[in-house]
Order: structure tokens, then C-alpha cells, then sequence
């Protein structure tokens, strides 16, 4: 079943849209969703395009949104470069360790960013963002997300945008650290099988052509589709990159010989 998109509107998203999205007219799109069914409503997936950058912000985690009578609203997230800008770049994490009051007094004089480590990215460039992480992305970038279903977001600086900030609940829950970036980044090619993320809250694999019998046994249940490369097949629909696609099986999709695909679900429990 290819799912649903809905196009969001961000001050710092693009009136052109690389194909094969396309922006309404007199309309920034800054993320492209894809409605998740209730077999996967625990995940979101989206296209994310900018023009400028976000804003400075962190997410909590499932145990501090529990704590806080939210229900579990944890959000982890990742990030798959598709295309780049020269010169595109994603702040992650501080250069030196902050403490919160610190970090508070920098978000509210704006100095926070320059704190930050700024990553220069380029196409096939992954990072794994915790709960906690006080993260950043840059203009000139498109990322496919894959996230928690959450859209808890506590903004700590917004370049004077009209927006409201959450410096006391984001200065509670985030990070003054370094970002782990041998443990949680990775470049990903075209022309190999690679496991992205296995766990706490879900996997993600990339697969060139069809997936081997390791990687099927795991991907057992409904799990989500993401053509990058050539199109697939599932269940006799046929799903093209810029979509996104349940199958209730890994078994009922077809994989393209020579493409590339994300797969991804829910871990178990």
C-alpha cells in the first residue's frame, strides 16, 4: 500500500522541490510526510528540504515524556543525506561540554550555534540523532527522516524568527555534550547491503537489489518500503522513489535487481 503524503509548510523549506516533488505554487514546503497506518504508527517518515536553517532544538526522551504525564512522545530520529549544496552542513552536539544554565544563557544571547559542532555533508552521509541531542540542519540540504512518531520538538534558538521557544523545557532534557560521531554516523553507498540503525526503537537497512536470508529473517511483520533507486513492487503496486510504501511482509515485495531501497520498522516490544 503506498501511503498518503502530506506537504508541510516551514518558513525555512523551498518554493522548488527536487523532483519528483513539486511545490504548490506561492507555497515553502520544508517536509514532505507519509501518513503512517496504524500497523506502523509507532514511525514517521519524511522528505525534509531547506532553504535556510532550522531551528536549534532537541527532542526528549520516551522516559522524560512519561515522567512528564506526556505518554510515551520519546523522540529518536535519523538523517539520510540525498543531496547536498556545497557547503551544506548540520550542526550536531557542542565542541565542549555545556552545562544547562550555560547552554540556557547561550540560546537565549543566540550564541548557542556558534557552540555547536557543524558537520559539512555531503550525498550518502548518515547520522543517528538520540533523544536529548541539541541538533541543527542547514539550507541546501534534502534528508530523508526516519523518526519516532513524535512531533515533540523544544526549540532553544530561532534566528529571530516569529516562533515560540522552549528554553526552560529544552535546557531540562538537553545534552551540553559532544556528539558520538564514530558511533552514530556512517556514508552510505549504492552498491552494498547496509544496516543503518538495529534498535532501540527501530532498524533501517539500505539494500541493493533483493535483500539476502539474514536480513529477511530479521524484517519479519509490516514494515515500511523507501525507494531511492529504481522502483519496487509491493504486492503487485508498484512504488517509485519519492514514495513510501507499507507491506505487511517482507516477502511480498518485489525488489528491482539493480536498485537501491530503505526498509525499515519498529522494533519489537
Amino acid at each position: 500500500m503506498i501511503l498518503s503524503t502530506r506537504m508541510i509548510e516551514k518558513v525555512w523549506g523551498r518554493d522548488h522541490l527536487p523532483a519528483p516533488f513539486s511545490a504548490p505554487d506561492g507555497q515553502r514546503i520544508g517536509e514532505v510526510w507519509f501518513d503512517p497506518p496504524a500497523a506502523l504508527d509507532r514511525m514517521l517518515v519524511k522528505y525534509i528540504f531547506t532553504s535556510e536553517k532550522l531551528s536549534v532544538q532537541c527532542h526528549p526522551s520516551d522516559e522524560q515524556t512519561l515522567a512528564m504525564g506526556l505518554g510515551t512522545q520519546g523522540k529518536e530520529e535519523c538523517w539520510l543525506v540525498v543531496d547536498a549544496e556545497p557547503g551544506a552542513t548540520l550542526g550536531i552536539g557542542f565542541d565542549e561540554p555545556l552545562g544547562s544554565d550555560a547552554m540556557l544563557a547561550a540560546a537565549e544571547d543566540g550564541s548557542i550555534e556558534g557552540l555547536m559542532t557543524w558537520h559539512k555533508v555531503k550525498a550518502g552521509d548518515f547520522f543517528y540523532i538520540p533523544a536529548n541531542t541539541v541538533h541543527v540542519i542547514g539550507p541546501g540540504c534534502t534528508i530523508i527522516e526516519i523518526q519516532q512518531n513524535s512531533d515533540i520538538t523544544y526549540r532553544l534558538y530561532d534566528y529571530g524568527r516569529p516562533r515560540e521557544l522552549h528554553l526552560k523545557e529544552g535546557a531540562k532534557v538537553a545534552l551540553g555534550e559532544r556528539y558520538d560521531l564514530a558511533a552514530n554516523s556512517t556514508y552510505v553507498g549504492h552498491g552494498s547491503d547496509v544496516n543503518l540503525v538495529d534498535g532501540p526503537f527501530f532498524r533501517l537497512d539500505q539494500l541493493a537489489g533483493a535483500p539476502d536470508a539474514a536480513i529477511s529473517a530479521r524484517y519479519r511483520g509490516p514494515l515500511f518500503v523507501i525507494p531511492r533507486e529504481g522502483d519496487v513492487v509491493v504486492d503487485g503496486e508498484t512504488v517509485s522513489p519519492g514514495q513510501c510504501a507499507l507491506a505487511m511482509e517482507i516477502d511480498a515485495v518485489q525488489f528491482a535487481d539493480r536498485g537501491t531501497c530503505l526498509i525499515t520498522q519498529p522494533m519489537s516490544g
